[in-house]
């Protein structure tokens, strides 16, 4: 591990041993799979090492999205939860409305060495609900716009350090895809037009450029805010009607086509970026980077999540000052670790690390990291969260939308509809 955040082990060591004198084994699940979850298994290797005979954490991975929080809920109802999971911040309001979160207390907090001035603003509010915390944030997952440095060089679209550049403005970010195309490539821009749920992060930020929100006291797209993502949905549908983005594309096609360099540009998660390490690592892969989405309108915004650990309320089951002793030093030391959670992509929510040197020497890790201060989360509603209805709802018309087959009009219509129906 990096020898800079050796001493989190030493508070988390001292944390659980001034509350427990025999081993405590810690239930873990995660919902990690891919190169984080590599990532992740490591880390929790380099814990039960560390913390051999105090604190062994007992990790499952379980399947992602619906899957997940389905057996969260019940296990959790029949006392069969786990001890700590990882979950995600815009899961938090819903996981409150079913009861079956606990809440992380300033003491929590205090055992753990971590606070509020440890996390960016927007980070720590994800997982508050009604001035309570009920989750410890580990990352924040935005999404970022990817790039071929060798097509964009080709195309005049680097600057003297070798970054893009010409990409703010709708109008300059369209001519840079037609560009991009000129320069051989066959799409400007891979995008994963057949998956409305991803594409709600791409739109959801093009809103908040605009100034917009998709709820306001408790309404879903109030006062001119149809408008903004009308804006948004027929920017991006011309791109597809130009000939610029690829139609009716899944997520792993997409993936496809920027690696191999058919498409110059791919707006996707930080979470790919250790597929693209590994494949230059590899030499399969051309010279490519990664920034923060271009202000496509008038401010700079993108959309985020956070993955978080989360306390399980395990209903009949009373846990252990001992136990909650070890989970929380279980979460102090991941957070405080998180430099190599960073090579997964995420950016650390522990401020600390992202500010360190060895933070700042990441790449493209550094150059995208800026953006939290331009983060928007999910509105905080039970319907809103990865894999939630809201989801569903602006699947069902982002994508035919996208790919020249309704109107943005229509679309945003019948999207406001839906949602103030839910």
């Amino acid at each position: 591990m990096f020898k800079r955040f050796i001493g989190a082990a030493v508070l988390s060591t001292a944390l659980f041993t001034a509350n427990a004198m025999a081993k405590e084994t810690v239930v873990w699940w995660d919902f990690l799979g891919g190169g984080d979850g590599v990532r992740m298994k490591q880390m929790i290797s380099d814990f039960n090492k560390e913390m051999d005979g105090k604190v062994e954490i007992q990790a499952s991975t379980l399947d992602w999205g619906v899957p997940f929080y389905t057996k969260v809920q019940t296990s959790s109802a029949v006392g069969e939860a786990p001890d700590v999971m990882t979950y995600h911040a815009s899961r938090i309001p819903l996981a409150v409305k079913q009861g079956i979160l606990q809440e992380i207390t300033a003491d929590d907090f205090t055992a753990m060495g971590l606070g509020e001035a440890d996390f960016a603003k927007a980070t720590w509010d994800a997982v508050t609900s009604d001035s309570k915390q009920y989750a410890v944030p580990l990352d924040t997952h935005p999404i970022v716009l990817y790039y071929n440095k060798d097509i964009l060089a080709k195309a005049g679209l680097l600057d003297a350090n070798g970054k893009p550049a010409g990409l703010n403005g709708a109008d300059n970010f369209k001519a840079a895809l037609a560009k991009a195309k000129d320069a051989g490539a066959k799409w400007g821009i891979a995008g994963v037009t057949a998956d409305g749920n991803f594409m709600f992060r791409t739109i959801y930020s093009m809103m908040c450029q605009q100034g917009g929100e998709l709820m306001t006291d408790g309404e879903f797209l109030a006062g001119d805010n149809p408008a903004k993502m009308q804006n948004a949905l027929a920017m991006i549908a011309d791109w597809t009607k130009s000939g610029l983005q690829s139609p009716y594309t899944d997520y792993p096609a997409t993936v496809a086509l920027f690696t191999s360099g058919s498409a110059a540009f791919m707006i996707n998660g930080v979470w790919e970026v250790p597929t693209m390490t590994d494949m230059h690592k590899g030499g399969k892969l051309f010279e490519w980077g990664a920034m923060e989405l271009p202000v496509f309108f008038e401010k700079p915004c993108t959309y985020a999540d956070s993955h978080s650990f989360a306390i399980p309320v395990n209903q009949g089951k009373e846990m252990s000052a001992e136990k909650r002793a070890a989970v929380l030093s279980v979460i102090s030391w991941i957070d405080k670790h998180s430099l190599f959670w960073a090579t997964a992509g995420h950016i650390p929510a522990y401020a600390p690390v992202t500010q360190s040197d060895e933070y700042k020497k990441m790449e493209p890790n550094a150059t995208y990291s800026p953006l939290t201060a331009n983060m928007i989360f999910d509105p905080k509603s039970p319907l809103a969260g990865i894999a939630g209805p809201i989801f569903d709802v602006m699947s069902t018309y982002f994508v035919p939308t996208q790919n020249g087959e309704m109107d943005p009009g229509e679309a945003v219509t019948k999207i406001k509809d839906e949602l103030n129906n839910l």
